[in-house]
């Protein structure tokens, strides 16, 4: 007779929808941020069309809002694929019993950082890189 192992305990509905919960709030997360970047991303464009007033010399072009804007977008679809990998990851080992693993670099500090990062480096461009 073979020793069998003990029927895996099913995992609490509550627990999945959790994970959905959590999932659904960082493709929020992405969904902002690309909205953001495409914000950032034309606001250069309305800044020079506000200075084209008659008489005065246009702005120069600089790019610097279409890069950040873009870095922006790029980073709200990363964030939106991690988190269905994360999901994924997350159901098959609930599925099978296994435990959940959590770093200290859990993605919102991640995503916290990075964004804080690109804050120092809009301030920094509208303190410093405008031609006042």
């Amino acid at each position: 007779m073979a020793l069998e192992s003990p029927p895996l305990e099913t995992p609490d509905a509550r627990t999945f929808f959790a994970a959905e919960r959590t999932l659904l709030a960082w493709i929020r997360t992405g969904l902002a941020l690309m909205g953001f970047g495409f914000v950032v991303a034309r606001f250069g464009l309305f800044l020079r069309e506000l200075a084209a007033l008659p008489g005065k010399p246009p702005l120069p072009h600089t790019g610097v809002s279409l890069g950040i804007g873009t870095v922006l977008v790029l980073f709200g679809v990363v964030v939106t694929f991690a988190a269905a990998i994360k999901h994924q990851d997350t159901i098959r080992r609930l599925e099978s019993g296994r435990p959940l693993r959590f770093s200290g670099w859990s993605p919102g500090v991640v995503v916290g950082l990075l964004l804080g990062f690109i804050g120092l480096l809009m301030a920094s461009y509208l303190l410093f890189g405008l031609n006042h």
